[in-house]
């Protein structure tokens, strides 16, 4: 039987703080058993040698095991999706999804916030970008979808994925077995995790059929309006988070998606929250939120013909500053402009999420008891 969820942004103080989510727990806000899944920004480089994504992965799960009775090696099931970099305005923050208390909400027919969660099946570094780690995603995000009780994917407005990249490591491990790897650029391999796991989120919820190996991450008509990838070094398999609406379940947040078609869509951001059921005037303010807006979850790419509005950039072309940064920055300060709070959550290599230079955003709104 489904059980109504709480979903609730905390600030990361430092790089190993987790004192928001323990707070929350110590509050009775939810259990630390009943912790589902947290997403996080994490403020180190969003590189492959981020280690800022390993510190607030142990804090967080230090909290769970001792606030809990789970288990360590229960606790390290948990999907905690950490994306690294907060360039700009940006700022450190996670947020939590958990079960509810028993009894806190009654059994609602409103479309609220239902998640179900999932781990693939190991992902070796040969199937990187291609078609076999497309079908072990998809059918990870099935999985998912069965938890969290949704059957159309029509009802699926955010899948959220954490995946490995290729290392040194991997890819000499790969060649020892008599494979070969897609790229041995390990900062690119990021780009081409989170697109491949992109198709295969695509695939299971029927925005696309089953690509040929030589689309992946180069056909860019070919995207998953509601996936959220990223990759590190911290895991061997898809960590899979579907959320979306279901009837019945109760609660007081609902979840809904729309897309950026380009790095400078702030129309696109407010859609999002207007899909998650906000009513909102024709030309909105943050101050219009209320305070009802939980989080917003965006993917951005930097246009790869260079230019925005027809207006030519320099991204793809500077050798002192990775574009990941640039568009990361940009993206943010956009976002955080329509939300009036910087603790928003923008990830970058976006390719197959999202129209081309633009990608998915989620919004997340608390509609109240």
């Amino acid at each position: 039987m489904l059980r109504p969820i709480e979903v609730h942004k905390v600030a990361i103080e430092s790089v190993s703080d987790a004192s928001g989510m323990a707070k929350l727990i110590d509050d009775g806000v939810f259990a630390a058993d009943d912790v589902l899944a947290v997403i996080g920004k994490t403020e180190g480089n969003g590189g492959v040698n981020d280690y800022t994504r390993i510190l607030a992965d142990r804090a967080f799960r230090d909290v769970l095991v001792a606030r809990g009775s789970r288990t360590e090696a229960e606790v390290k099931r948990v999907p905690l999706v950490w994306s690294g970099g907060t360039d700009g305005v940006l700022s450190p923050h996670a947020t939590i999804f958990a079960y509810a208390p028993t009894g806190r909400y009654e059994f609602s027919d409103d479309p609220r916030v239902s998640v179900g969660v999932a781990m693939s099946e190991p992902i070796l570094p040969e199937d990187i970008g291609r078609p076999a780690m497309v079908e072990t995603v998809a059918a990870g995000v099935r999985e998912a979808m069965k938890v969290a009780g949704i059957d159309d994917p029509a009802d699926v407005h955010y899948v959220q994925t954490k995946t490995p990249l290729l290392t040194m490591d991997t890819i000499a491990d790969a060649r020892r077995r008599g494979h070969d790897v897609w790229t041995e650029d390990t900062l690119k391999s990021m780009d081409v995790s989170n697109s491949t796991t992109a198709l295969g989120i695509a695939v299971a919820l029927g925005e696309i059929s089953m690509p040929a190996a030589e689309q992946i991450h180069r056909d860019l008509s070919l995207y998953s309006a509601v996936a959220s990838c990223s990759s590190g070094v911290e895991l061997d398999r898809a960590q899979i988070v579907v959320v979306g609406n279901a009837r019945g379940v109760g609660g007081r947040f609902q979840v809904g998606h729309s897309v950026m078609r380009d790095a400078l869509d702030a129309d696109g951001v407010w859609e999002a929250i207007r899909s998650a059921g906000l009513d909102l005037p024709e030309r909105p303010h943050p101050s219009d939120l209320g305070g009802r807006l939980v989080n917003v979850f965006l993917k951005c790419e930097a246009d790869p013909t260079g230019r925005v509005r027809d207006r030519r950039n320099i991204m793809l072309d500077d050798s002192d500053v990775h574009w990941h940064r640039q568009i990361k920055s940009c993206v943010g300060g956009v976002a955080a402009s329509v939300t009036g709070d910087p603790a928003v959550f923008v990830s970058v290599a976006a390719v197959h999420q999202g129209p081309s230079g633009g990608g998915p955003v989620i919004a997340i709104v608390d509609h109240g008891a």
